[in-house]
């Protein structure tokens, strides 16, 4: 409430909306006149009862000014890895309940000192009501423990033992603000292998923090928009393309020619790297398959066959929010993980409800969100739900998110899979449970976030996801109006012969687009190169036409893969595919390969046996290097969009899925759609993968439309 001349207050209203502080933002601006009252000072008054509306904001690295302090010898929180103001510091990870007052967070136990005190009282001060103010006399501390929870150090020689650990090659467990990290020296290449080693990760990429800027360029590329992301506050890991002479060693991203690079996201990691001044591997501090640590006696228990030591802290985080992970694509954020930095940030939907929605997401890269008038709060990332404790970690994500806005569900909606543990969790609830299809929500979330009016067409490409047929569906165009939506194209299908066995080994998938191309005259030189397999047994599990069916171009793509021999034996999630797309360079080629088009039951079947015809005869003969058969294929993927949308008469076009995390792929449909005349829409805030699940099941329900077959 304000008070002045109508000039005074039309100036303040403009400023408020130009000179926003950061964080700040402004999702809705309604001004209200009533009755005249005058005001001597500016006062933040005592939370009452009411609705919980108010936006948690994220977790935030430290500002320039908290920075200036930290090294500044002179400033009483010199060197203090706790620092923080209004501006910056924890948000989402200490908040227990609503409303945002320091008893209802984690700092609830530590009482300030009256110098701190005095800056939380003071308007003019920028630690005004900053909750999780503190000063190394009357805040969280540090310490350093081994393997058997003995405390070895306290304070900075806890940093010191630390950055001693670090040069002699020793793997470190960190605790940062939303829960551990397992860190080493990214210049070793055996502390490197060691710690791959204990946490049983032969390939997936490691993230890498760094010291500053300048020793960022040396090592990568980095474009203004890349720049501007790693310095944000959010801090996420930015996918970077590295140089070819660099300082890390070469395991931390084998055969990838990115690498996840980010800058210190805490006071503590920026004193860390201070210190140590080179690279830092800064990987979850989990193990495969479940969710990040985040109390001290847990990580003790669960990585202490995987660290050698651990820094701890005693400010309780409350929740897991393990690190967000960016790419940018047409100078745009593309989201592989959503979390420290953005959740639980709402966003506001065109659409309003007065139902209370819980939306479970999938399997793979988890996420939940709730609703509550027309915002939609979307959970931090949890995960994949292939473990109990990440199970756990889901459930606690919820009722986390419950507890703050004082939240009970109506309606549970989920994925169309019933093995999903999210699935299964929805029909325990004794609630109402409204089953989405995969792909339609990959779609529908693209559309909230761009509050995109109808109609569209919807091209969703991913690994799988439950179809209304029965078949595993992941080459999808959706037609979709304000009345329906429709499945009006798709790949053909092809069989996973073993059917999870398939996913993990890409051979098998291999095999059967060469058995349904050739018939049982498959090239020689194919049969040789998988003759470690059983193939008169899996040539028997092709023919009796058990397996089952997938349209996926996420399993194209690994087939491409096996065909290519990048990739035989996957070891993580989309291994394979991102091995092809490594393989790829523009060299303002964009010839394509052969593929027919067919009209069965009034959709289009996108027939891929011409071009695995040409492909399996280049490869035979020896005739085409793999990074042009990778990059042919690529353009043939963005060929056959065109000419479905094309072919559709939509102008609208919006792609989501897994696929569309491979930057080659979405910044050339891009560029490509728009040279035909058609409109492009993408993510920009939410994961194009299952990570954004949760938000097209919300507008689903929100929304309502008929499935017309």
């Amino acid at each position: 409430m304000i008070t002045g001349s109508d000039e005074a207050i039309a100036v303040f209203i403009q400023r408020l909306e130009t000179e926003l502080p950061s964080p700040g933002q402004i999702t809705q601006l309604s001004v209200i006149d009533v009755a005249l009252e005058c005001f001597d000072d500016f006062q933040i008054r005592a939370s009452s009862d009411g609705e919980k509306t108010t936006t948690i904001l994220p977790d935030l690295a430290p500002c320039p000014a908290c920075l200036a302090e930290l090294f500044d010898p002179g400033d009483r929180r010199y060197r203090y890895p706790f620092i923080n103001c209004t501006h910056c510091g924890p948000r989402y990870s200490i908040i227990q309940v609503l409303p945002y007052d320091r008893p209802n967070t984690t700092m609830q136990r530590f009482v300030m000192c009256a110098d701190c005190q005095r800056e939380y009282n003071n308007p003019t001060d920028r630690r005004f009501h900053a909750q999780p103010n503190a000063c190394p006399r009357c805040g969280p501390s540090l310490a350093f423990w081994d393997r058997a929870g003995n405390c070895l150090a306290e304070h900075h020689d806890a940093l010191q033992m630390v950055i001693d650990g670090l040069k002699s090659g020793k793997i470190l467990a960190i605790k940062g603000i939303g829960g551990f990290h397992l860190c080493c020296d990214g210049t070793n290449f055996n502390a490197v292998q060691t710690l791959r080693n204990r946490k049983y990760r032969p390939a997936k990429p490691l993230a890498v923090m760094y010291p500053n800027c300048d020793q960022i360029k040396q090592d990568c590329k980095l474009s203004i928009s890349e720049l501007n992301l790693l310095k944000s506050a959010a801090a996420p890991i930015v996918l970077l393309r590295q140089k070819k002479s660099l300082s890390l060693a070469p395991n931390i991203a084998p055969a990838n020619p990115e690498i996840g690079i980010m800058l210190p996201s805490t006071p503590l990691h920026y004193l860390l790297l201070d210190l140590f001044k080179k690279p830092l591997v800064a990987t979850s501090g989990n193990l495969a398959g479940e969710p990040i640590c985040i109390d001290n006696q847990e990580a003790l228990t669960r990585l202490n066959q995987i660290a050698d030591g651990f820094l701890v802290h005693d400010r309780p985080i409350v929740c897991e929010v393990d690190d967000s992970v960016v790419r940018i694509v047409q100078e745009k954020p593309l989201f592989l993980r959503r979390s420290r930095g953005y959740a639980p940030l709402p966003i506001t939907l065109s659409e309003s409800t007065s139902k209370s929605l819980l939306a479970v997401g999938g399997y793979f890269k988890n996420t939940v969100a709730i609703i509550k008038n027309n915002q939609a709060y979307v959970s931090q990332h949890i995960g994949d739900l292939d473990s109990q404790k990440s199970y756990q970690a889901f459930q606690e994500t919820i009722e986390h998110l419950s507890n703050l806005y004082d939240f009970k569900p109506d309606t549970i909606i989920c994925d169309l899979h019933p093995d999903y543990l999210s699935h299964q969790y929805a029909n325990q609830q004794n609630l109402p449970v409204e089953l989405v299809q995969h792909h339609y929500a990959h779609v529908l979330a693209v559309m909230a976030e761009n509050q995109l009016p109808c109609p569209i067409l919807g091209v969703a490409w991913d690994g799988t996801g439950y179809g209304l047929d029965g078949t595993i569906w992941g080459g999808e165009f959706l037609r979709i109006t304000d009345q329906t939506w429709q499945r009006v194209a798709h790949v053909r299908p092809f069989p996973l012969i073993g059917n999870q066995q398939a996913i993990q080994d890409p051979r098998r998938i291999a095999l059967a687009l060469l058995w349904e191309t050739f018939g049982e005259q498959v090239p020689d030189y194919f049969i040789n190169q998988f003759q470690s397999l059983n193939l008169p047994l899996l040539k028997q599990l092709w023919q009796r036409q058990t397996s089952p069916l997938t349209s996926s171009v996420g399993r194209l793509f690994d087939g491409i893969s096996a065909l290519l021999n990048l990739v035989q034996i996957v070891s993580f999630e989309g291994q394979a595919a991102i091995a092809v797309e490594a393989q790829v360079i523009d060299q303002n080629n964009y010839s394509t390969y052969p593929y027919d088009l067919e009209m069965i039951d009034n959709k289009t079947i996108i027939d891929w046996r011409p071009m695995i015809l040409v492909i399996a005869m280049e490869l035979s003969t020896k005739t085409r290097t793999i990074v042009s058969i990778s990059s042919q294929f690529h353009h043939t993927l963005i060929n056959i969009l065109i000419n479905i949308a094309q072919q559709k008469n939509l102008d609208n076009i919006v792609l989501s899925g897994g696929c569309f995390q491979n930057r080659y792929l979405l910044d050339q449909a891009i560029v490509q759609l728009r040279q035909a005349g058609l409109k492009p829409i993408w993510p920009t805030q939410f994961p194009p993968n299952d990570g954004g699940l949760c938000l097209g099941q919300l507008l689903a329900k929100i929304y309502p439309r008929k499935y017309q077959i």
